[in-house]
């Protein structure tokens, strides 16, 4: 079938097999252990690498290992702490003020549903969606970072640039037990192949299916 006449369906199901084969056991590569650790590196990982949150998170999480003690942190004392992550001031108000809601809304616990997650300081869908999915095995939407917002794109998944909206168009084109999946699969994918300003197309396995939308 000619890629201009394939459905938005069809190629999503092609896109899922073929990265699958490539990821089978895909995941984020956020270094943490407990649902708090994941939400507070996710906080740390916007507009900074995973691989600089994962040098600056153990000293995070030996500090305040927990959501009692980071509801008490001082605030110059986390601003210093993750500082090199870049917009440190808000990231250290958000995870304490993250913190503190926790413990008054939710008996000191993470909270599992989308509703509850994303009324923490700091936190949005994106956010949301990493910790129930790897935290908690649970689905209610698709991540959409600056990989999976290029890449659905240039696949023709969607027409817009529009995070909530990118969200859902995938949403439809993926078993909702896979969307946790196809997150982790679009952001290697984005790291090593579809790379934002040389794509490596000649090396990718969907050539064959992709539209290349937005590619020079």
């Amino acid at each position: 079938m000619a890629i201009k006449r394939m459905s938005s369906k069809k190629r999503a199901v092609v896109v899922l097999e073929r990265l699958s084969l490539r990821y089978p056991d895909p995941e984020t590569e956020l270094t943490w252990s407990t649902p708090w650790e994941l939400l507070v590196a996710t906080m740390l990982s916007a507009q900074c690498t995973d691989e600089r949150v994962n040098k600056v998170t153990p000293r995070v999480f030996a500090r305040w290992p927990d959501i009692p003690s980071q509801a008490e942190a001082e605030l110059t004392e986390v601003e210093e702490t993750v500082h090199s992550t870049g917009f440190f001031r808000n990231k250290a108000k958000n995870m304490i003020g993250a913190a503190q809601h926790c413990i008054d809304a939710y008996n000191g616990e993470i909270p599992r549903t989308m509703a509850e997650l994303i009324k923490l300081p700091g936190v949005a869908r994106k956010t949301a969606n990493i910790v129930l999915s790897n935290a908690f095995g649970i689905h209610e939407g698709i991540a959409i970072d600056t990989h999976v917002k290029r890449i659905s794109f240039r696949l023709g998944l969607t027409k817009s640039d529009n995070p909530t909206i990118i969200e859902r168009n995938l949403m439809p084109l993926f078993p909702r037990p896979k969307w946790g999946d196809i997150n982790h699969c679009l952001v290697l994918f984005g790291r090593e192949v579809c790379k934002a300003r040389k794509p490596l197309c000649g090396k990718c396995e969907l050539e064959d299916v992709c539209p290349k939308h937005g590619v020079a």
